[in-house]
């Protein structure tokens, strides 16, 4: 982190500013982790829950108050489980629908815009046309 100064100078920075490119392996890589860890989460997460509630319960019965701080700590380890999951399934679902939604978007444009139309946008002089000079603009001085 840096205050009060300008970000140092990237040489790996784009010159051209172009946008954040991410291939397709890559997020196949993230959204199978994601995936992963939400299913050995899912499994692991609460396996200790039902026994650690069931301690929580018999111990505060006994009139020992760690039975109330168990039985909490269970509840708050479990909100915090199921957050993770949350998250978890959000990743890999979101990078399922990025990649369908860019290949659709893809295959649009493919056949929207042929050659043709792509030639249209650029500006290109006859062989015989005098290249125009742009007069100056503002006081010469």
């Amino acid at each position: 982190m840096q205050l009060n100064q300008l970000p140092t100078y990237d040489p790996d920075a784009s010159p051209t500013g172009a946008d954040l490119v991410v291939h397709d392996e890559e997020l196949g890589k993230v959204g199978h982790f994601a995936f992963r860890l939400h299913n050995n989460l899912k499994a692991d997460g609460t396996h200790a829950r039902t026994t650690t509630e069931a301690a929580g319960t018999s111990m505060a019965s006994d009139g020992f108050e760690m039975g109330k701080a168990l039985t909490s700590a269970a509840t708050a380890w479990a909100k915090q489980v199921g957050t993770l999951l949350d998250a978890c399934a959000h990743i890999s679902n979101h990078l399922d629908y990025t990649k369908s939604s860019t290949k659709k978007d893809d295959e649009w444009i493919a056949a929207q815009v042929g050659v043709s139309k792509i030639s249209a946008y650029f500006d290109v002089p006859d062989k015989s046309a005098v290249p125009s000079v742009p007069r100056p603009q503002g006081p010469i001085i």
